[in-house]
C-alpha cells in the first residue's frame, strides 16, 4: 500500500534545490504540519521570514510546493502545501550526464546527512527530553543474506508498515502525538 502521490524527481535542477538543508526542513515541516505560512514556518525552523520567502520561491519553481490560496484569511496572507505527499530519485536516472550525476550523489550524501542529523539531535537533547520518552525511541540493525530480489520485498514490506502508520487516523484520545522520525536503510555492506 505504497503512498500513490509521489513525486519522481528527474530533473537535476530540481534535486539541487531540493538538497539545500534549509529547503528540506521546510519539506519536512510542510509533511508534518500540513499547509503553513511563511510566518508559521518561520517558527517551525527557527529562521527569519524573508530567508524562509527565499527558499520556498525555490522550491515553487521546482514544483515541490505550492500556493494555497483557498486557506488565506486574505489577500496578503500566504499559504504554502507540499505538491506531493513523497519525493523520490534515482542515481540511475541521472547516469547520462557527468554534472547531473553529481549532483544526485551530492544530493543522496546530503539526505543520509540530514536523517543522521535529526537522529543525532536527539541524542543531544537534555536527558529529561529523552526521559519523556519512556525508553520508546529505538535503533536496531541487522546483517541479512539477501537477493537483489528479496532486499527488493523486504523494502516493500518495511515501506508499507511505515505508509501504514503514515497514514493511520489518529485516534481522539485526548494523547499528545509528536512528530517522530524514522528511516532505514537497506544496502549491499561487507562487514
Amino acid at each position: 500500500m505504497e503512498n500513490e502521490n509521489v513525486r519522481q524527481i528527474t530533473d537535476s535542477r530540481v534535486l539541487a534545490a531540493l538538497a539545500h538543508p534549509l529547503r528540506r526542513r521546510l519539506m519536512d515541516a510542510l509533511r508534518v504540519y500540513g499547509p503553513c505560512t511563511v510566518s508559521m514556518l518561520a517558527d517551525h525552523t527557527g529562521q527569519a521570514v524573508a530567508n524562509v520567502s527565499h527558499h520556498l520561491r525555490v522550491l515553487a519553481s521546482g514544483e515541490l510546493i505550492e500556493e494555497a490560496p483557498e486557506l488565506a484569511r486574505d489577500r496578503r496572507e500566504r499559504w504554502w502545501r507540499l505538491v506531493a505527499n513523497a519525493i523520490r530519485w534515482s542515481t540511475r536516472d541521472f547516469e547520462g550526464d557527468p554534472a547531473s550525476a553529481a549532483i544526485a550523489g551530492a544530493a543522496e550524501s546530503l539526505n543520509l546527512e540530514h536523517h543522521v542529523n535529526l537522529v543525532r539531535a536527539y541524542y543531544a537533547s537534555s536527558e529529561e527530553e529523552r526521559e519523556a520518552w519512556h525508553g520508546a525511541p529505538f535503533s536496531t540493525d541487522k546483517w541479512l543474506r539477501l537477493t537483489p530480489s528479496e532486499l527488493s520485498e523486504l523494502s516493500h514490506e518495511v515501506i508499507g508498515l511505515y505508509e501504514r502508520w503514515a497514514t493511520r487516523e489518529i485516534p481522539d484520545d485526548g494523547q499528545r502525538r509528536d512528530p517522530v522520525f524514522v528511516f532505514t536503510f537497506g544496502v549491499p555492506g561487507r562487514p
